[in-house]
Parts: structure tokens; sequence; C-alpha cells
């Protein structure tokens, strides 16, 4: 049966029912129009697709990522009047125009914008985003698949496989994530080839006084730990069990205080040592679970936060991988792969979909907070779902009718 094209009553407007959309209400146009005046960007004249309704479009993309680039233009902006002058109308293009509005735009703004406005959201009511006064995060990376085009190929790169090589190449991207909420923020990213290791110290930059950022091991290196730490955040990092930390003075909790140096001729000369607290501990009784865990702390006083607390919590650092699942699951598709044909549209559409989780997860937190409910107790596919199928129904209910809204 045809697909019936949802269509604006005569005379409506988009800005009758955009603010009630999630995606405006995250990325307001005039923060959007402020980014594209500080790039660059801005239309200079009137086009069929002018650049703020361009960074719209984008965000959106990764609401529908298995419909059509037209579908998805259609859907947002079918017989609408706004953001030009009044007479005028933005057509529905086709894909090249679509494309050559996207090339203009660039992924520049688009990351800028993502910048400026992707943040923890907690607050102090928020339920799971708190460990006594710091603000949980957790640090990791993942990666995504590209459309296999010789320039994505060349720009980043693919994994090796037992046969060759990966079909796809692949981008790599770390971020830091909210636990609490589960907003992924402070995101890079780049090819394949870049490390995890390189790309976190563009990342932990995002760390602010009152957090503690949670880490697995593979992150852990003086270097790395040293930038972290000068953040004044606070840390909680595994390091793996055969690190060399000798026990400088025991605590009662069964911490010991110890110091890491920025190499072997450093540690033998005991010289620009960075004192942390140890954790070891074991998981008895759970299945698969390693003879030994080690942690290392930049909380040095075991009554501000007890070895057995930070042991349990530092296994809040897996909402991390739930964080990244709804990215690449749920909102992107399984086996779905990045769309976009060049490397400045993969990156630009790696931060539109960044950014269409952040508004998602901004719905959910203050849907959790009406509720007196944990954010991590909402179905995230559930809230994507919701939003698919609300946000073209908006297109008939002016601002006036808000207040019916169930």
């Amino acid at each position: 049966m045809a697909r019936t094209v949802a269509r604006l009553p005569a005379g409506s407007r988009i800005t009758d029912y955009i603010s009630l959309g999630v995606i405006a209400k995250t990325f307001p146009v005039s923060k959007i129009h402020s980014v594209l005046a500080a790039t660059g960007t801005a239309s200079v004249r009137q086009r069929d697709l002018p650049a703020h309704v361009v960074v719209y479009y984008v965000i959106a993309l990764a609401l529908y990522m298995q419909s059509s680039y037209r579908e998805v233009l259609r859907c947002l902006l079918e017989g609408v009047q706004w953001l030009l002058d009044p007479p005028a109308t933005i057509k529905v293009t086709g894909k090249s125009g679509i494309s050559q509005a996207r090339t203009r735009l660039g992924w520049e703004p688009v990351r800028q914008l993502h910048d400026e406005v992707v943040r923890p959201i907690a607050v102090r009511s928020t339920r799971g985003a708190w460990y006594r006064h710091w603000r949980l995060v957790s640090l990791d990376g993942s990666t995504l698949d590209v459309a296999d085009e010789a320039a994505n190929d060349a720009a980043f790169g693919r994994p090796g496989a037992s046969r060759g090589s990966s079909a796809y190449p692949q981008i790599r991207f770390v971020s830091l994530v909210e636990n609490g909420t589960h907003v992924l923020f402070g995101s890079q990213m780049a090819g394949y080839g870049t490390g995890e290791i390189t790309l976190a110290k563009a990342v932990l930059a995002n760390l602010r006084p009152g957090m503690l950022c949670l880490a697995d091991r593979q992150f852990f290196g003086f270097t790395l730990w040293n930038q972290a730490r000068q953040t004044g955040a606070d840390l909680l990092w595994r390091i793996k069990k055969n690190a060399r930390l000798p026990r400088e003075k025991q605590l009662p909790d069964g911490s010991y205080l110890s110091r890491i140096y920025p190499s072997e001729q450093d540690r033998r000369r005991q010289s620009n040592g960075v004192k942390v607290r140890v954790i070891d501990y074991c998981r008895d009784g759970v299945a698969d679970a390693e003879p030994i865990y080690r942690l290392v702390t930049t909380i040095l006083d075991h009554e501000k936060a007890p070895a057995a607390q930070l042991a349990a919590l530092y296994h809040e650092r897996w909402e991390i991988e739930t964080a990244l699942d709804e990215l690449k699951t749920h909102l992107r598709g399984a086996r779905i792969v990045l769309r976009s044909k060049t490397p400045d549209l993969v990156r630009q559409e790696f931060y539109g979909l960044i950014m269409a989780h952040f508004a998602i997860r901004g719905l959910m937190h203050e849907a959790a907070l009406k509720a007196g409910e944990d954010p991590d107790r909402l179905s995230f596919l559930h809230a994507v779902r919701v939003i698919r199928r609300k946000l073209p129904r908006f297109a008939a209910i002016p601002p006036s009718a808000a207040a019916h809204l169930s």
C-alpha cells in the first residue's frame, strides 16, 4: 500500500509546531543562527534550503536512518513557510540538492553547535547521576561503519579482517557519558587508524571540578592521567593488575597510597611522582570475574570515599556501553551504515547523530524528573519511536494547543 505523505494544513507555518519538537527545543534557532554567523556559513541569499534549515535536517537524519534523504526532508518541511520571508516557501528538493546544501553547510558549524550545546544535564534530584557530591561520568570509545566510497576509505581507513579487510570504512570516536542521564558529551571523532588515547586527549578537556570520571585500563597512562587530573575533576580508573605501585601508606579501609611516575628513570630517582590511592578487590561469586581488579583514584581521603563504595561504583562505568548501544543500535539501527558519501558529510552526520541522541536523552530526563524515576528505567527505544511518530503530527498543532497534548 502506498504511503501517504503528511502535509500541513493550508496557512500553517513550521514555527507553529517546531517549538514543540524535541530537536528545536534542544537546539533553538537563535543558537543555530549564532553558530552559523560565527563560522561564516549563514546563507547570504535565498535558497531552497537555507543553512539553518539544513542544520535541523542533519539532526533529523539520525531519527530516520532507514528513510531516504528526501523522505526525511519532507517529514520535516513539507508545506512550510518559515525562517525565510513569509511569501517564500521551502522546496522539498531532490537528493542532489540536499547533498549540495549539506556540502555548503560543511561540518564545522555542526560540530561547533554540538560543542556549545551538548553537555551534562543532571540536576541534584536526578537519580543515579551522583556519588555523594560528585557527578558521575565515564570515558570510552567505539567505531561506526561509513559508506563504502573511495573518498571515505582514503580519509578514514578500515579494519583488517580474516580475509583481507572489513566491508566498510570506519570512523573511531571517544566520548564522555554522564552516567545518570546517558548523555554523550565532549565527543571527538577521527579515522579508524587514530587510537582512542589520541582522541581522549581532546575529550578530557571537557572534565570539570565536581566530576568523578571512570575509565577502563586501556586509558591509563601517566600523561593522560595527569592531563585529566589537571582539569580539577576526580578520577577512578582501572589499571593493569601487574602495575608497580608500592605501598607507601596503608589505609584503614584496605586501600593504600602510592605514586605513579612519568618514566622508569623518574621511578628510580623517585622524582616527578604523582600520589594516587590504590584499591585492590575481587568479585567473589561473579561468573567470569577476573581474579583481581585494581583501581587508582585521585580521592586520597578514604573517609570521603571508602574503598568498598568506590569498587562498587567503578562498575557504573558500563553505563557508557548502554549509551553507545543506544546510539549504534536503537538510534542508528542495527547493521545500518552512516549514509554520507564524502568525508566532510560523514563528519557532519556523526555530530548530527550525537545531537539527536542528546535531544532524546534530554526529553527522557525531563520525563524522569516529573515521574520521580531514574532515567535508566525509561526505554530509550520507546522514546525514539514516540519522537519519530509525533514529529510529523505536530504539524497541525499550534502553540495554543500545546496545553492539550497528553
